[in-house]
């Protein structure tokens, strides 16, 4: 399957002049199972996400979440948030990715504070803990919309307060979509784009050229692609 994948990207590539194509794929960290280096050598970029927590699916419907909460935390939420991220910084501690996506995923049922308050210190200590991590990494934080269009979440994964502590630490972010159908490649990314710049974002790292990139950006896309180049594989 990877093979066929990565086949019908070098004829896209080849069918496609001027049209910049990279191969990339969205990897769960499961450890002793997969991770971010498992296809490494063979893609432009991986991006890393946890997506199962002691084999609980979290990324799924509110009964599998209630679930898994209950047989293996005992509906314990802090607990099982605790290890959520404790999973995501060995993930970007061993094998980390060119983009941590999606890093507050847990949140997903959470809307209404049903489960926990983002506020509250125990949370926000988790979180700044993986940023002060991904900090010393180099990794690129993906600001993803697919909880918004989906109607799932009220805001971006990950939050704005979230993004904020982002900012201040000079963490670089990429704006992804997570789309899964074409219709959602952009979605929602006008006004998550505006919040971004209110923030105090004026890049965004993407790949050009077969470089990481910063570029600038506002509501509308990118405005220039000629900003600055880091190194290729900057967390290698």
């Amino acid at each position: 399957m990877l093979d066929q994948y990565l086949s019908e990207i070098a004829a896209a590539k080849s069918a496609t002049a001027g049209l910049q194509l990279y191969s990339g794929l969205e990897v769960d960290f499961i450890p002793g199972k997969i991770s971010p280096f498992t296809f490494k050598d063979k893609l432009d970029y991986t991006v890393g996400s946890v997506h199962f927590v002691n084999d609980w699916e979290i990324d799924n419907t509110l009964d599998v979440f209630n679930e898994g909460l209950t047989n293996i935390f005992g509906g314990n939420i802090r607990h099982a948030v605790a290890r959520y991220f404790e999973l995501t910084r060995e993930m970007i501690r061993n094998t980390p990715p060119d983009i941590v996506g999606h890093m507050d995923k847990i949140k997903m049922h959470n809307r209404g504070d049903r489960f926990f308050k983002e506020n509250e210190s125990w949370y926000t200590a988790e979180i700044l803990t993986t940023l002060d991590l991904i900090q010393t990494t180099g990794c690129i934080v993906e600001v993803n919309t697919r909880g918004l269009y989906q109607n799932k979440t009220d805001t971006t994964y990950p939050s704005p307060w979230v993004l904020e502590a982002i900012a201040q630490r000079n963490i670089p972010i990429t704006l992804s979509s997570d789309a899964h159908h074409p219709d959602d490649l952009i979605n929602r990314f006008p006004e998550v784009a505006l919040g971004l710049m209110k923030i105090g974002f004026k890049k965004l790292r993407i790949l050009l050229d077969g470089r990481w990139t910063d570029v600038a950006f506002d509501q509308n896309g990118i405005i220039s692609p000629t900003v600055r180049t880091i190194p290729n594989n900057p967390v290698a």
